[in-house]
């Protein structure tokens, strides 16, 4: 298989893991006689620092050109500081999702055995999750009109969406429920919400066609909620996009760190892989970032944008095989971890990409 890849490594810790992200793809490649070509591109902060522009032409550009997108963190502390700000380095990402067509966002939360005491919850309520978020990723009130007062008085912003982008992400959700097991949670907020309520009715209409799937509807206060009395009660979850942002980092302390789950961007196109942690410049360049979510973000560009599901296998195994041997980073090490255990970015990367070799 020839594919080209390329890579964003963006802002802070991004730079460090997706290093180790692309030397996965090298290695599955050269193990299993495929050619990937890889090109690297500016996004968020960086981007704006060097061109002005949190999504230069030239990125988009090979963005559109490339078969898939590996991708590594956004964002820079001096714009949290500064919300008025004009041009921010997370406008780049909604940009290449609105450009790439990028409407549904797949998050597995993934529990590895060895790291359920290393989660704020009961081991006991956790073993045995295995969950799967689609979250809509270009609508929403993200998108919608925004306004405020030049005198700071009053703000709003319009959240809306189309019945095509509830209908097509719905689908998505409703086909990967059939390979898993059988059962779609669809969260909203149709008791206050008009956009929740065209949410659910296009959903109800849509679960129609898949009847082999139990389908069942939540309100998003309860879906929290639930998400950490029961997570076990979950397969796939479909939401609208400002509720999925919410509900999968909270989902994310289920697998005990940010530095453990990957997420993928889809459409028609090009798909868009990356870590969901941020860009975290308190630790950068102190080979301290966990880089097991963009490996296991490696291992879903592999599955999902090329259809290779043995290669992608073999990369979740040598992390499982990694954290059975004991090896931590400081984001998923404990008091019981001996201090031997306990590696930075590159060294925990190195482990990873032995076990694949």
């Amino acid at each position: 298989m020839k594919k080209n890849i390329l890579i964003i490594p963006g802002d802070g810790i991004g730079q460090e893991v997706t290093t180790w992200g692309k030397q996965v793809l090298e290695a599955i490649a050269e193990k299993f006689g495929h050619e990937f070509e890889f090109d690297e591109a500016l996004m968020g902060h960086v981007a704006i620092e060097a061109t002005g522009n949190p999504l230069p032409d030239e990125t988009l550009a090979k963005a559109k050109a490339s078969d898939a997108i590996l991708f590594g963190a956004i964002g820079h502390a001096k714009y949290d500081n500064d919300p008025s700000a004009k041009v921010r380095p997370e406008q780049g990402l909604l940009k290449i999702r609105k450009e790439l067509g990028l409407y549904a966002n797949l998050r597995p939360i993934l529990l590895f055995d060895e790291l359920l005491d290393a989660s704020s919850l009961k081991p006991e309520i956790l073993k045995g999750t295995d969950i799967l978020f689609f979250r809509e990723l270009t609508g929403d009130v993200y998108f919608g009109e925004k306004y405020r007062k030049e005198d700071n008085s009053f703000a709003s912003d319009l959240m809306n969406y189309n019945r095509y982008e509830v209908e097509r992400i719905a689908h998505k959700a409703y086909e990967a429920a059939r390979t898993r097991g059988k059962k779609l949670c669809s969260v909203d907020k149709a008791n206050v919400l008009e956009t929740s309520r065209l949410w659910r009715d296009v959903v109800q209409e849509i679960a129609k066609q898949y009847p082999d799937v139990e389908t069942e509807h939540m309100f998003i206060d309860n879906a929290a909620m639930q998400l950490v009395k029961n997570p076990k009660k979950f397969d796939v979850v479909l939401t609208a996009n400002l509720f999925g942002d919410i509900l999968t980092d909270e989902a994310s302390q289920i697998a005990g760190s940010m530095g453990m789950l990957a997420s993928a961007s889809i459409g028609d196109g090009t798909g868009f892989f990356e870590p969901i942690h941020g860009s975290a410049h308190d630790i950068a360049g102190q080979n301290k970032a966990n880089p097991l979510a963009s490996i296991l973000s490696a291992a879903l560009l592999l599955d999902i944008s090329f259809g290779l599901q043995e290669e992608a296998k073999v990369v979740t195994d040598a992390v499982d095989q990694a954290l059975k041997a004991g090896w931590r980073t400081i984001d998923i090490a404990n008091a019981n971890t001996a201090t031997d255990k306990i590696l930075g970015t590159n060294e925990m990367g190195a482990e990873v990409l032995k076990l694949i070799k």
